[in-house]
């Protein structure tokens, strides 16, 4: 596994934790690659009853390190793209604790947890168009479903940053809370979700899901336009 991804494992709950503070967590195929891995091995594994993604203190994911993606080949079968199939797919319920920063892929990450607390101050945006690149990791379908196409059109196409009380009011983010309390409540929620039925709540999400399921082709989709987008004059000089 990746150095800058810590795995802890504490009665039923698995905690992957992004953890390249110098780089505000900027995730790189490695980093993709080793939770991937430790979301694999929770899924099969009957003591893990819950996922929870977390940053370091302080900064949930600034995003892509764009460095990988721009040396890659096919971005449909980069480790980013397995790791967004994977979470996607999670039978087990997976809460995001979003702290500081969380730009890009700290943003669509969130569209496929189940639970999603954030601390008063976090910052979100959704740059894409600002590096001439398209929405990705699902986003272009299920922004609109959240919050209607005008919400979704905003965030997507200007870029800007929004506050996470902005977050919490179209839905993103379940509840905000002060960054000393963050934690501590997102892993009380968690234990209150490893406490549960396994086999109801695994149905539950299942259930839950049954409108989600275009949400393998739409990523193939974004993956092919994103892709072209990477090798595209206009991204060499938003660079």
């Amino acid at each position: 596994m990746s150095d800058h991804i810590v795995v802890t494992d504490h009665q039923g709950v698995r905690t992957i934790r992004m953890n390249r503070p110098d780089k505000k967590n900027a995730i790189t195929f490695a980093m993709y690659q080793a939770m991937t891995q430790a979301l694999r091995q929770g899924e099969g594994d009957p003591a893990i009853r819950v996922h929870v993604l977390a940053g370091a203190p302080g900064c949930f994911t600034a995003g892509n390190d764009l460095g990988d993606f721009l040396t890659a080949g096919d971005v449909a079968s980069s480790p980013a793209a397995e790791f967004l199939r994977v979470l996607s797919a999670a039978a087990k319920p997976v809460v995001a604790v979003v702290g500081g920063l969380a730009i890009g892929i700290g943003v669509t990450m969130l569209l496929h947890c189940d639970l999603v607390h954030a601390a008063e101050d976090a910052t979100f945006q959704l740059p894409f168009i600002n590096l001439a690149l398209v929405p990705e990791g699902g986003s272009s379908l299920l922004l609109p479903k959240l919050m209607g196409h005008q919400r979704a059109a905003e965030l997507l196409m200007l870029g800007e940053p929004f506050d996470a009380a902005t977050a919490h009011g179209l839905g993103l983010v379940n509840a905000l809370h002060p960054t000393a309390e963050l934690e501590q409540v997102a892993a009380g929620r968690a234990a209150a979700l490893a406490a549960k039925p396994a086999e109801a709540l695994a149905t539950t999400k299942a259930l839950l899901r049954l409108s989600e399921d275009s949400v393998s082709t739409r990523l193939g989709v974004e993956f092919v336009a994103f892709g072209r987008a990477l090798r595209s004059a206009e991204l060499q000089e938003a660079v």
